[in-house]
């Protein structure tokens, strides 16, 4: 008996997420860029936001809601904004960064987590 396996469809609002992402992550280096924001600095933070994942720790719930405060839109647009006000040029590389980080990984399926398990999220099981 042989088995087959099948490629897993991509909806086209998943398949809109993702490229969603893509211009996120893209956008925010063009602009970091144009910012002349170092190359290092942004390799050192591209990452930092995953630290958020320490909730998970304690449990799926907490592990959820830290993750999810630190990979919303929301957070480094009011950063952003702020450091726009006080005309902080270092906070706004890092909002860029910030914002860099949160696109690559929708761009990738990383999506907002659901307080059941680390792997459902918005754009579905990881």
């Amino acid at each position: 008996m042989t088995q087959t396996f099948s490629a897993p469809t991509v909806s086209l609002p998943r398949l809109l997420l993702h490229l969603e992402g893509f211009a996120l992550f893209v956008g925010a280096i063009a602009v970091y860029t144009q910012q002349e924001g170092s190359l290092w600095l942004f390799l050192a933070l591209l990452l930092v936001p995953d630290l958020s994942m320490v909730g998970y720790l304690r449990n799926p719930r907490i592990g959820a809601l830290t993750y999810n405060w630190v990979h919303t839109y929301v957070v480094p647009a009011v950063f952003l904004a702020l450091m726009f006000m006080i005309d902080s040029e270092i906070g706004v590389q890092t909002a860029l960064i910030w914002f860099a980080h949160i696109g690559m990984d929708r761009m990738l399926g990383y999506g907002l987590k659901y307080p059941t398990e680390f792997k459902s999220t918005h754009l579905g099981r990881v």
